[in-house]
């Protein structure tokens, strides 16, 4: 029979920053062997609450009690949580590139006989541990040699070398591709099945209700409501009316184009691989992008999507073999990112953390430094000017933060995207190319940034959309290009595109067009 007693429990807690209480009595509990979700959108607390749980945030920084089998914690370090089987797993993975699966596994965590580490008893266990997870490599392969959902596999191994009861994964699929994500999840279920407790932050509804057992709702740093649920029947109306406060009943605006002439056009566009010689990423692709309209980019995995754009974008990607580029009508050359935005291109990265942000910059030198031109007098930047229109982009996008003077790395994943995406509407480009625009991002906040996309495109800007969700590549785009092994294999027009249409012509070798 099993045991459905509570493992965890989480009461009355607080926690704040200056100028912040991030956490306002927040109480929860989590049974032992069952899978509980965290939902809340961006800035809500989540995160902010499982670091206080993992001891990230030691006891006496924050209000409130922590009690795991009944008996009250106090965690000064992560070291501690851990030692008493609670384990996180961050959004940002924490390994070592250069080191191998093994040396990343016991890290700080080292099997030693008589004062020397044990690396065949360390290998041996390794594999043990991975063969849990599903891992199949060389257990002396570098971690960066590894994709990404191996490496969370990696992360979960090391998990479970430190005999973990609870699991607090955040975002464990954020980076994932569907296939990837199929297999953790999948994973996940067979740690529940051995009785352990596992914590999930998520924003994909359909991820929460395929593993949930109970879910709790975080609003504004409070607990809105905690619930059982039936896996696969989760009430997703429901999770996002206790998420934003109000019901999202259009997720995706209704919305009329105002579509005018072409204003962005590729002709025959062929780039090469940046380390493989001969192998080409983008094979002669073309296509027009009216003002004011949205056209999306459909594909699996490895299909060139984001090659593309970014070779487009300053050629920051790849070898650029041949091909023309016009803006309103007249051929354009941007070789460098500087020459394509000073032509009026504009291009929000799938990777906001490597490529989309400094972590160390403030939100206001963040927002106006793809324009600083517009704000400099006499070779210095205007501190007056720099505040006052990040200050109006704080408040049009609605980004969480008590000033723009903090640091952008102190922000929600949702909120530093709000970032970078003022970073690049400042310079009020011509085309603005979005790559995975809502990647990690909440319903309530997607919804916002769907708005904001629209209005955008009503103001005559052309705008194309990269996304791997295809219900929002379905909501948005007026037209539906698919690539498939560096080619454009076919278009769809927007009123008559269906994720079946789309599929069938992501894996078309030859282009074709549907009508």
């Amino acid at each position: 029979m099993a045991d459905n007693s509570v493992i965890l429990e989480m009461r009355h807690i607080v926690k704040e920053f200056p100028g912040v209480r991030a956490l306002d009595d927040v109480t929860m509990a989590v049974r032992r062997g069952e899978i509980h979700s965290i939902c809340g959108e961006n800035g809500a607390g989540k995160s902010t609450l499982m670091k206080v749980l993992s001891g990230v945030y030691p006891h006496g920084t924050y209000e409130g009690e922590i009690l795991l089998d009944g008996e009250e914690m106090q965690f000064h370090d992560i070291k501690a949580s851990e030692r008493s089987g609670i384990v996180i797993i961050h959004q940002e993975l924490a390994l070592i590139p250069e080191l191998s699966v093994t040396e990343n596994i016991f890290l700080g965590n080292e099997i030693v006989r008589r004062g020397v580490i044990d690396w065949d008893g360390a290998r041996l266990r390794a594999l043990e541990l991975m063969a849990r997870v599903g891992l199949e490599t060389d257990p002396n392969t570098p971690i960066k040699s590894l994709g990404v959902g191996q490496q969370q596999l990696v992360e979960i191994a090391r998990a479970l070398s430190k005999n973990v009861r609870l699991l607090i994964l955040d975002e464990p699929t954020s980076a994932l591709n569907e296939e990837d994500s199929a297999n953790l999840l999948e994973l996940m279920r067979g740690l529940r099945a051995r009785g352990i407790a596992q914590i999930m932050i998520s924003h994909k509804l359909n991820e929460i209700a395929a593993v949930s057992d109970s879910v709790t709702v975080i609003r504004d740093g409070r607990t809105v409501e905690t619930y059982d649920v039936e896996a696969g029947h989760v009430d997703e109306d429901r999770i996002i009316r206790a998420m934003v406060g109000r019901s999202l009943d259009h997720r995706y605006p209704d919305h009329t184009p105002q579509i005018g002439e072409v204003l962005f056009e590729v002709r025959d566009w062929v780039v090469e691989h940046p380390q493989l010689p001969g192998r080409l990423i983008c094979k002669n692709s073309s296509f027009t992008v009216r003002r004011g309209e949205i056209v999306g980019f459909a594909g699996l995995m490895g299909a060139g999507r984001t090659e593309l754009a970014r070779s487009l974008f300053g050629r920051s990607y790849g070898h650029y073999r041949s091909g023309e580029m016009f803006l309103g009508g007249k051929e354009i050359h941007p070789t460098t990112v500087h020459q394509a935005i000073e032509e009026g291109l504009a291009y929000v990265p799938e990777d906001r953390k490597s490529l989309g942000l400094n972590l160390l910059d403030t939100i206001k030198s963040t927002i106006v430094s793809a324009n600083l031109g517009a704000i400099v007098r006499r070779g210095l930047i205007n501190s007056d000017d720099e505040f006052r229109i990040a200050s109006d982009y704080r408040h049009s996008l609605r980004i969480k933060a008590p000033s723009v003077d903090v640091g952008v790395s102190t922000l929600s994943g949702g909120n530093q995207q709000k970032v970078v995406l003022a970073k690049w509407m400042y310079p009020d480009p011509d085309v603005l190319i979005l790559d995975e625009p809502t990647r990690g991002i909440d319903v309530g906040a997607k919804a916002e940034i769907y708005r904001l996309v629209e209005s955008l495109a009503d103001n005559g800007m052309a705008i194309l959309l990269i996304s791997s969700e295809m219900s929002e590549l379905l909501g948005l785009s007026d037209r539906v290009l698919v690539m498939q092994g560096g080619r454009i294999t076919g278009e769809v027009d927007g009123d008559n595109a269906t994720e079946e249409r789309i599929l069938d012509l992501a894996m078309q070798a030859d282009t074709r067009t549907a009508s």
